[in-house]
């Protein structure tokens, strides 16, 4: 099992990375002094400030180096979901009710299908996007909304349920060609795989800290310079006047540290995850009746979400738990609903099929031997709910 978990928490495996990241040592060293000794307001003009203030400026340049932007296009936000909800509201905002058309993909991360559910009680127009049985945005119908005059278009980079990486620069092409702004939330990619803003044609991008190795409560929103989003926070004018509030001077600094880290260990991480997770989808398939949801290698390199016949998803996470492997069935931000997964309904799963899936997401961390165990686990454990379960076929309960 991975050194980490085996010395500190009771010999588990964890393989819910996607939900979030243990924070690496290192970063939690450079974030320390900030809590204790450079604690000054990033906004005060002594030099206790000026410090903060160059931290700041430091981690945004870092940040914006990995994806080619520039440091001005780098603005903090407190997450994911609230630079989500920035783009979509803020973009709605500044246009007239009448003017503004945004577009989402069907598999879009709950912050950004219920802010543009909302938007549209409100009054705005929305359309929404749909997708094949893999996750790929329809070309087509991308197309005939951008000619019927959409001026946001959302799309997810690397789906947080299914792993599925969509074609970016493609669909920022098309955007581009027909005068529409094109974002993307990155949260699940940024660190992971290499992003170019320039080059996929994006002009909103979403990332955070805590899904490559540092801290909770600390996200960012890439702004193409030129590109107006009304703010959606009023107060002492930080972030240039366009995101007020006290700057997290820490969490700042840990994000940018966790980004440099990536820069340097990315590449090596992604191979190494790969393997492990073609080992695992490659094992686990050999279970009867289960099944990849996603595509097979367009896929995020620590990503794998399966799907099995006749049980249920929440008991099988709950008996994972119990021999030590934390997994998860989809977004850890709506696990405790019982609703299917509107991604798994979006590439055409029923809802009994959806609520079969498991996701098992990697990291650094993660070893050979967790891949082993798991793999050691899984089958018995289905085999066991399968058994006691009322809709499996007496054939397939003996095998």
């Amino acid at each position: 099992m991975s050194q980490l978990f085996e010395e500190g928490n009771n010999n588990r495996v964890y393989l819910d990375y996607a939900a979030t990241t243990p924070v690496d040592p290192r970063v939690v060293e450079a974030m320390l002094p900030y809590f204790t000794e450079r604690y000054g307001n990033a906004s005060s003009i002594h030099s206790n400030g000026r410090g903060s203030k160059l931290a700041i400026d430091n981690s945004r340049k870092i940040i914006a180096n990995l994806m080619n932007a520039v440091s001005t296009e780098i603005f903090f936000t407190s997450s994911a979901t609230e630079a989500n909800n920035w783009v979509l509201k803020g973009h709605a905002f500044y246009k007239d009710k009448d003017e503004a058309h945004i577009a989402i993909s069907t598999i879009e991360h709950d912050c950004i299908l219920n802010s543009a559910n909302w938007l549209k009680k409100k009054g705005y127009r929305v359309s929404y996007l749909p997708v094949d049985e893999y996750g790929f945005v329809d070309i087509e119908s991308l197309e005939r909304v951008l000619e019927d005059g959409a001026t946001l278009v959302s799309v997810i980079h690397g789906n947080n349920e299914i792993g599925t990486v969509e074609p970016i620069e493609k669909i920022g092409r098309l955007c581009r060609e027909h005068g529409a702004l094109f974002h993307t939330d990155a949260a699940q990619t940024f660190g992971k795989i290499p992003i170019n803003v320039r080059e996929m044609n994006i002009d909103l991008m979403t990332v955070n800290a805590h899904k490559l190795y540092g801290p909770k409560g600390i996200g960012a929103l890439f702004i193409r310079d030129g590109i107006n989003l009304s703010p959606l926070l009023h107060g002492g004018g930080q972030e240039r006047g366009r995101r007020s509030s006290t700057e997290n001077v820490s969490g700042i600094v840990g994000f940018g540290k966790a980004t440099r880290l990536r820069s340097k260990e990315m590449q090596e991480e992604a191979i190494h995850l790969s393997s492990l997770r073609d080992k695992l989808i490659n094992g686990a398939l050999e279970i009867p009746e289960s099944y990849l949801n996603g595509h097979p290698i367009m896929r995020l390199p620590n990503n794998i979400h399966l799907r099995f016949s006749y049980i249920e998803g929440e008991a099988l996470i709950l008996s994972l738990d119990s021999d030590g492997i934390s997994a998860s069935t989809g977004s850890a931000c709506s696990s405790h609903s019982l609703e299917p997964s509107h991604v798994l309904l979006a590439i055409g799963l029923t809802p009994v099929e959806a609520h079969g899936s498991l996701r098992l997401s990697l990291g650094k961390y993660s070893t050979d031997d967790d891949i082993d165990y798991v793999l050691d686990v899984l089958p018995r454990t289905v085999r066991r709910l399968r058994e006691i379960s009322p809709l499996t076929p007496s054939e397939l309960k003996t095998q």
